[in-house]
């Protein structure tokens, strides 16, 4: 994942299901919703590529995308 955000463009997605954000970031805090610590982690990581990361529960997903500065 490292890779795919370092090479993310912009206006693109990178879209991740719920149980693997909680595998990824917070082992063990448990799913459906989210755990508080899983999100939080998600969105830690995602800075450090430059990439947003929101969670949309009604799709038991995450999406890291980079910010697209005023065109």
């Amino acid at each position: 994942m490292d890779a795919v955000l370092k090479h993310l463009p912009l206006r693109i997605g990178a879209y991740v299901p719920d149980d693997l954000l909680e595998d990824w970031f917070a082992p063990g805090t448990g799913m459906k919703p989210a755990s508080d610590q899983a999100l939080s982690a998600a969105k830690a990581y995602g800075w450090r590529f430059e990439c947003e990361f929101k969670y949309y529960p009604e799709r038991m997903e995450g999406v890291f995308w980079k910010w697209v500065p005023a065109i």
